[in-house]
């Protein structure tokens, strides 16, 4: 039976907590996050109750993925809030750890998955992913589960840390569970309540410009470029967005094809007023075009 859920603020209360579950042999499910809770994270949540028999959630706003300028210090924090939802759900560990926890004195080892990390997102937040890799290493190792939750919204995310598991041999499962959506179509995202009413009026443009493309690619259209162009026409029509990026790639390595067919990651980011968005859709592409999770 799952109880209240217990937070945990050191590695050492962590351990002393899970070493129980360990040695009873429960599976463990961990949702990292950044707080500001919404739907999407209890997907998430839900998802590694259902498959899992204990479930830990983290809550750290990692410094290390924010770059110069960007909005860590304004970043949405509730831990109050977050905390009721988590046990209202009923997690069983909450994992709180301060920066200095994480990182130390002195911390000096990051983690960086090459190519991958440098496309995309990548291209425009430097760093980025280095600081993503290294805490999401960092947690797996403190957590150990034996299966971690993301959303598909984050798809390069998934991608980086897919890749990095894979390659530094990490015991661990990395499960992908839908994107959380407004009735509108916009993802559900954190950083929505920085939006003004007028600004958040105008966010579903990006769903709906990946979404031509997507309409395109069911059409029989193959070439990369035209779709790309369908897509920016459609926000191209939303006055208050200005477009980072919209890419037609590779779901595996997150180059452009010379033809769209295969597993393709449809993604985008886009700035209204100070808030980024991003957003994106996976298809397989084949004989017919099924949505997929990345």
């Amino acid at each position: 039976m799952r109880g209240e859920a217990t937070a945990a603020r050191t590695a050492r209360e962590l351990r002393t907590l899970l070493d129980p579950m360990r040695s009873r042999g429960e599976r463990i499910g961990f949702v990292p996050t950044m707080g500001a809770l919404h739907e999407g994270h209890m997907s998430l949540v839900r998802g590694s109750m259902e498959e899992c028999d204990r479930t830990v959630a983290s809550i750290f706003v990692n410094p290390a993925q924010f770059g110069p300028g960007e909005d860590f210090d304004r970043y949405p924090r509730d831990e109050e809030t977050d905390l009721e939802k988590l046990r209202g759900a009923g997690v069983d560990l909450v994992f709180l750890p301060s920066e200095e926890e994480i990182y130390g004195c002195g911390f000096r080892t990051f983690i960086e998955v090459e190519g991958i990390s440098e496309r995309l997102c990548g291209a425009v937040r430097k760093g980025h992913f280095r600081g993503v890799a290294t805490v999401v290493w960092k947690l797996l190792a403190l957590t150990n589960p034996e299966r971690v939750y993301f959303g598909a919204k984050d798809a390069q995310q998934l991608v980086v840390i897919r890749r990095m598991v894979q390659d530094l041999g990490g015991p661990w499962t990395v499960r992908s569970l839908p994107t959380a959506r407004e009735p509108d179509g916009l993802a559900l995202s954190s950083r929505n309540r920085y939006l003004g009413a007028a600004e958040r009026a105008a966010a579903p443009a990006l769903h709906r410009a990946l979404a031509e493309a997507k309409w395109r690619i069911e059409g029989g259209e193959r070439e990369t470029a035209a779709v790309v162009a369908a897509a920016t026409e459609t926000l191209a029509a939303e006055p208050l967005v200005r477009v980072e990026y919209v890419e037609a790639v590779r779901l595996a390595d997150l180059e452009p094809p010379d033809r769209l067919e295969g597993d393709l990651l449809l993604a985008g980011a886009i700035r209204i007023g100070k808030t980024r968005l991003i957003d994106n859709l996976c298809l397989r592409v084949g004989e017919s075009v099924e949505e997929i999770l990345p």
